[in-house]
């Protein structure tokens, strides 16, 4: 029998985002400054997440580009 590992991984990685999803809903207060944010834990540890990995491609990109001069 032929197994489609990248299906296999895919499933696995899923149900662990539905894992960490499920354990991770409770709403948190976050309070910068002036502002007042309620969201889920989840949806909080996510943006997070997108913010470094934004930050690292830019500054990333910014090193190489200084590399080239």
């Amino acid at each position: 029998m032929r197994y489609n590992y990248k299906l296999i991984a895919s499933l696995a990685i899923l149900a662990l985002a539905l894992i960490f999803l499920f354990q991770n809903m409770a709403v948190v207060t976050i309070r910068f400054l002036f502002w007042d944010l309620a969201m889920s834990r989840s949806i909080f540890i996510l943006f997070l997440l997108i913010i470094g990995l934004v930050a690292g491609w830019l500054l990333h990109g910014y090193y190489r580009h200084r590399l080239r001069k």
